[in-house]
């Protein structure tokens, strides 16, 4: 896979996509999101890859939002940064994807950290919410996702008084799940995603897929049923039954429902 703004780079079972901005704090451009986007959806469709990491290219930011240079003076779809659009496919990924936070971590930054499954970061990286200090905010992942890991008060906080939060900060209120030293970050991560690897995939799947109904709606039911559990009963007696008295135009057996 080619991209401009992006890298990607697998390492046995990991897959590394890098924001490749580093000269603009690796912040989005629409360009980024939908290179995100695509690299993921390509990532759905192979099996070489078990776990994904999402870091940001340099020492110094891992993402610091985003800029709409180049786009449409709109009000509509075309005027707004496809944010969303990278966020979901996160979701929809049947793999653990980990955050590795190798700096800043601001506005938009901070949303795709909190939107990964797992977050490692090192020790002098940063976190925060700038939305209302720039004009801007996030109304949905960027709030409801918050909330799930350090809770409604202290994710009001983050939003309404915007402050710094350093990554020992972080682990204590739930925000990350770990912190190493600076120079242990790349190898900490590596090993932390081998971690996982070693698990099993469907039952990865099926857990992500389980903590991700919750907010999906509709939209994650269906993932949970369609992706997994119908994978399974198309190989039960029940559908075999069904399936061939349809094709013979014939009344199914049902004995053999429920087996």
């Amino acid at each position: 896979m080619h991209f401009e703004e992006i890298l990607y780079h697998e390492d046995g079972p990991i897959g590394t996509i890098t924001l490749n901005r580093p000269d603009d704090g690796n912040m989005f451009t629409a360009k980024m999101c939908h290179e995100i986007r695509d690299c993921i959806n390509e990532i759905r469709r192979e099996t070489r890859t078990r776990v994904i990491v999402i870091t940001g290219a340099g020492d110094r930011f891992f993402c610091t939002g985003g800029r709409k240079d180049g786009m449409e003076d709109s009000l509509l779809y075309a005027g707004v940064l496809p944010t969303l659009e990278m966020y979901e496919s996160i979701d929809r990924l049947q793999k653990p994807v980990i955050a590795s936070v190798n700096g800043y971590a601001v506005g938009g930054g901070n949303v795709l950290q909190v939107v990964c499954d797992l977050t490692i970061a090192k020790e002098s990286a940063v976190f925060r919410q700038v939305g209302p200090m720039v004009g801007s905010f996030d109304a949905g992942y960027g709030t409801w996702y918050l909330e799930d890991l350090v809770g409604k008060k202290r994710a009001k906080d983050i939003w309404y008084r915007n402050p710094k939060i350093s990554a020992r900060e972080a682990l204590e209120m739930g925000l990350i799940n770990k912190v190493v030293s600076d120079n242990e970050l790349k190898d900490a991560t590596r090993a932390y995603a081998l971690e996982i690897a070693q698990r099993g995939a469907v039952a990865l799947a099926s857990v992500k897929s389980a903590f991700n109904a919750r907010h999906g709606g509709v939209s994650g039911l269906s993932r949970m049923s369609h992706d997994l559990l119908l994978r399974g009963y198309l190989e039960t007696d029940e559908h075999a039954e069904l399936a061939a008295a349809f094709a013979e135009r014939r009344e199914p057996d049902a004995s053999k429902f429920g087996h």
